[in-house]
């Protein structure tokens, strides 16, 4: 390699990637952490680093020229191997500290994690946690978590995942709604519009029309606090479901509606920390122990 030919500041080709990526310069300063002037001060110096127009300036937008849209693949390029060289560093790391982060659903983060996480501490009181309440599987691939609980296996070749248990789930209301009507004429509490769900109870049994989904809400937690006050039916783990004094099994002799996975991801390269491991490690063992199903 001609080491001599690259001459140019690397990190005004980051700042010139984030440009592009963001379309703007404040946003990219934003990004970045950086002024707006400091930041285009760097676009400008890369570009006459390199004699060559990036961009052109249509309001606010910094639109990229030819010779932009070529070079900014090369620039990312860098960029990718920079942030790849970043996860080999931290999945070296041997020392048990530092900041580990975690997503995880609503109703997993303020139930089940907790008292997870505190065994953590006080197995690593160095160690600094940090929660994500999402369900994002992006969440892992931007790096902006290091481990993820999750429904579903991650399908993306850059994540390791372990099946850590399974939980059941089943309808809960309050005794109160239960005694208003024949059970399928109650209001129910679904995810959003779409008919999924509707189609879920069918398959079931439980012939519910869509229009008695009178509330909605993605949010597992938002969920529960709905069926507590009595606004519907809702689904929910049995470990979460049976041990809320509120609620009662709304079909108490029926079996469990759903049996779904609980997934522990983590991205290959800080799957080798020792910080990332005992986390990854006490969060499965934490899990496995909350569910019903741990002793089948």
């Amino acid at each position: 390699m001609d080491w001599k030919a690259a001459n140019f500041d690397w990190n005004r080709a980051r700042a010139a990637v984030v440009t592009a990526e963001t379309g703007s310069l404040s946003a990219a300063a934003r990004a970045l952490g950086l002024t707006q002037p400091t930041l285009g001060r760097q676009v400008a110096a890369l570009e006459e680093e390199l004699g060559v127009s990036l961009f052109t300036r249509a309001g606010k937008r910094m639109e990229l020229t030819e010779a932009g849209l070529t070079l900014v693949d090369h620039f990312r390029t860098m960029a990718e191997a920079a942030h790849a060289a970043a996860l080999a560093a931290t999945g070296q790391s041997q020392e048990i500290a530092g900041v580990v982060t975690i997503t995880a659903a609503h109703l997993y983060a303020t139930e089940l994690l907790p008292p997870i996480l505190a065994q953590i501490r006080e197995e690593a009181p160095a160690l600094r946690i940090r929660v994500i309440v999402s369900l994002a599987m992006s969440d892992l691939m931007r790096r902006e978590a290091d481990i993820a609980v999750r429904h579903a296996r991650p399908d993306q070749p850059d994540l390791t995942a372990k099946l850590v248990t399974e939980h059941d789930a089943a309808l809960y209301a309050t005794p109160e709604l239960l005694t208003r009507g024949p059970f399928e004429t109650l209001p129910f509490i679904g995810y959003d519009l779409a008919d999924t769900y509707v189609s879920m109870l069918h398959q079931k049994g439980i012939m519910v029309p869509p229009e008695n989904i009178a509330v909605m809400a993605e949010d597992s937690h938002a969920q529960r606090a709905m069926a507590r006050a009595g606004l519907g039916v809702v689904p929910l783990p049995l470990w979460c479901g049976d041990a809320d004094p509120v609620l009662v099994r709304a079909q108490p002799d029926a079996p469990p509606l759903v049996r779904f996975p609980v997934w522990l991801a983590a991205h290959r390269d800080l799957h080798t920390s020792r910080r990332i491991r005992l986390v990854f490690d006490r969060i499965a063992e934490g899990l496995a122990r909350a569910s019903p199903l741990a002793n089948e």
